[in-house]
C-alpha cells in the first residue's frame, strides 16, 4: 500500500489542497462560515433565555441571523474582489481571445 496510513488516501489530500486553494481565493467564505458557526453557538446559548418566545419562532429567527451573516460576508468578498480588479489594478490588461478566427 503507497499511502502513509490505513486511513489517509489521495482524495483526502486532494480535498484538503482544494479547501487551502479556496481559502486563498475568497478568504470571506471562511469568515462567512466562521460567522454562521458563531451565530449557531449564540443561538444555542441563548435559546435557554428565550422567555416566552416559541421555539419555532425562535429558530426562524436563529436561521435569518445565520443567513444574513453568511450573505453579507459573501456580499463583501464579492465587492472586495470586484474592486481588486476593476478600481485598484490599473494596468491594462491584454486581451487573449481575438473576435476574429
Amino acid at each position: 500500500m503507497s499511502s502513509k496510513s490505513l486511513f489517509d488516501s489521495e482524495e483526502d489530500a486532494a480535498q484538503a489542497n482544494k479547501f487551502s486553494r479556496k481559502a486563498k481565493e475568497s478568504p470571506f467564505m471562511l469568515v462567512g462560515i466562521g460567522g454562521f458557526v458563531a451565530a449557531g453557538l449564540i443561538g444555542a446559548y441563548k435559546y435557554r433565555n428565550r422567555g416566552t418566545m416559541s421555539t419555532s419562532v425562535f429558530l426562524m429567527q436563529l436561521r435569518v441571523a445565520a443567513q444574513g451573516t453568511v450573505v453579507g460576508c459573501l456580499t463583501l468578498g464579492l465587492a472586495y474582489s470586484m474592486a481588486k480588479e476593476y478600481l485598484f489594478d490599473k494596468a491594462p490588461k491584454e486581451n487573449t481571445k481575438s473576435l476574429t478566427n
